[in-house]
């Protein structure tokens, strides 16, 4: 049974039927605009389902490949020289395609022993092949690829995003900033609060030093707002910087106010450029308070958090500067330029990145060409 009609219509333009005859001139059926709101939904509908269908079609192919050649060297010792010939082979078989390549094939091999059960099955549709080569390439733990996967299709990264998120260790950070939602916030709203929070920031995308003051750093994430938006995640709506309340005659300027869409909760954010001190919170916390009093409706929206940023912080002193607080707030660290040396460490090397990036990728035929998007 076919869905029913939409019963309203807004922004649609009829147009002239193929003799050229212009809209106004028409005598339209009073339904026409919601007809045709309705078909411009079925087609865009369609074409996102025949390109989910294609791309799920491709990652089983390559898998299928990859599956094959991991079985015939298992048990009959296949050997380079033989898919060496492999190779050669299939692009004579379809010189059309140019993703049979002895190094794809390889991959593909990795693809197939790093996802045995079947890559359809285990990767979320919305992921392509670059995403699955990243993911193999850059991951040895499969319950850190299934982490990576999954947030790469709930929050759309791309497969380059997804690269920057891997390489900056986002499944780590994630939700890692101490705080003290669990003592403010009811059970179910502190687990959601806690996730929307990293420690640390990583703000490798600012051109600015150590030296930068706090009203620079506000500019420069501002700046790149795209940018700032990707590393604190999905559901931050940028409300205002420098948000002004008067407080009976008192002026208070608070650095970043959003509001976060899932939450249902505004968040203060404070920037420091010196290390965490007991006082900072309090400041915070007087911010938070305001937002409450002044701007926050009651009816619907949640208490407010805070969270504050800093480029340096004693865990366990903000552990008991936090104990003391009933204001919902946390407390993390944000890192300019690069991770610190010791994280930095555990990380692949530059050269490692590059080669990564200028891995070949299979080239589908071209119905079935996925590009993605850069976010910048």
């Amino acid at each position: 049974m076919n869905p029913p009609l939409p019963t309203a219509c807004t922004g649609v333009v009829p147009v002239g039927h193929d003799r050229g005859v212009p809209a106004a001139e028409l005598d339209l059926p009073e339904d026409y605009a919601q007809v045709l709101t309705y078909l411009t939904a079925q087609v865009r509908d369609a074409q996102r389902r025949t390109l989910v269908h294609a791309n799920t079609e491709m990652l089983g192919l390559y898998w299928t490949i990859g599956k094959t050649i991991l079985d015939r060297q298992g048990r009959a010792a296949w050997g380079t020289k033989v898919i060496d010939r492999l190779a050669r082979d299939l692009q004579t078989a379809f010189p059309g395609q140019k993703g049979f390549a002895r190094r794809n094939l390889y991959t593909m091999r990795s693809l197939a022993d790093a996802y045995p059960d079947g890559i359809v099955q285990a990767l979320p549709a919305q992921l392509t092949w670059t995403h699955a080569v990243t993911l193999v390439e850059r991951l040895d733990d499969p319950a850190e690829r299934d982490w990576y996967a999954r947030a790469a299709a709930q929050h759309g990264w791309s497969s380059r995003v997804l690269l920057t998120q891997i390489k900056n260790r986002a499944h780590q950070r994630t939700g890692a900033a101490p705080s003290n939602f669990p003592a403010t916030l009811p059970p179910a709203d502190s687990e959601l609060a806690q996730e929307i929070t990293k420690d640390p920031y990583v703000w490798d995308f600012l051109n600015v030093d150590n030296a930068v003051s706090e009203r620079e750093l506000q500019k420069a994430l501002l700046g790149r707002l795209k940018n700032f938006l990707l590393e604190l995640g999905t559901g931050f709506a940028l409300v205002a910087e420098q948000y002004h309340i008067d407080v009976d005659g008192d002026d208070l300027f608070l650095d970043l106010l959003f509001y976060h869409y899932r939450l249902k909760r505004f968040v203060v954010f404070e920037l420091k450029i010196e290390k965490f001190k007991p006082e900072h919170l309090g400041q915070l916390q007087t911010y938070v308070g305001a937002i409450d009093n002044s701007v926050r409706d009651h009816a619907s929206d949640r208490d407010t958090i805070g969270i504050l940023l800093c480029p340096e912080k004693n865990d366990s002193l903000v552990r008991l500067a936090l104990s003391g607080s009933a204001t919902p707030l946390a407390v993390a660290e944000y890192v300019l330029g690069e991770l610190r040396p010791d994280e930095r460490a555990q990380l692949p090397s530059d050269e490692q990145l590059r080669a990564a990036l200028s891995t070949p990728t299979p080239d589908e035929p071209r119905q079935l060409r996925f590009v993605d998007q850069d976010p910048d």
